[in-house]
C-alpha cells in the first residue's frame, strides 16, 4: 500500500501519479500542525503519527508533503524504521490573463528522501 499522508486526497490525483504509486493508495489527511507549538509538540505528533503508520499492513512507501518541521521529523522516524518516503515533484505552468497569474501543476515524479 501506497500512503497518502498530504492536504492533497489521492480522489484529486492524475491517473499518472495514481499509477506511479503503485495503484493502491490510502489517504490519511495531514495533521494541523499548530503554528505556535515548540519542538517537543513536533516530535510528540511525529510520534503519533509514527504509530498511527506503524499499526497499518503493507505499507510499501509513505507520501509525505507538508508543514517542514513535522515532516522532517516523520520522515527520520519513518525511515529508521525502514519504511521508504517520497515526495511527488511537479512542474508548475503560470500563464497570465487579464493581469492574474495562474500556475497549475502537472505530476512529474516521486522522488525519496
Amino acid at each position: 500500500m501506497f500512503l497518502n499522508l498530504s492536504n492533497h486526497p489521492s480522489s484529486n490525483w492524475t491517473p499518472e501519479q495514481i499509477s506511479a504509486a503503485g495503484g493502491n493508495v490510502v489517504d490519511l489527511p495531514f495533521p494541523q500542525v499548530l503554528p505556535d507549538g515548540d519542538e517537543a509538540y513536533i516530535e510528540n505528533l511525529a510520534d503519533e503519527y509514527l504509530q498511527r503508520i506503524l499499526e497499518m499492513k503493507d505499507v510499501s512507501a509513505v507520501h509525505l508533503m507538508g508543514e517542514m518541521n513535522f515532516t522532517f521529523s516523520l520522515v527520520n522516524k519513518l525511515k529508521t524504521n525502514g519504511i521508504k518516503c517520497v515526495a511527488s515533484t511537479t512542474m508548475r505552468e503560470t500563464v497570465e490573463e487579464n493581469g492574474v497569474k495562474i500556475s497549475k501543476f502537472k505530476f512529474v515524479r516521486y522522488r525519496y528522501y
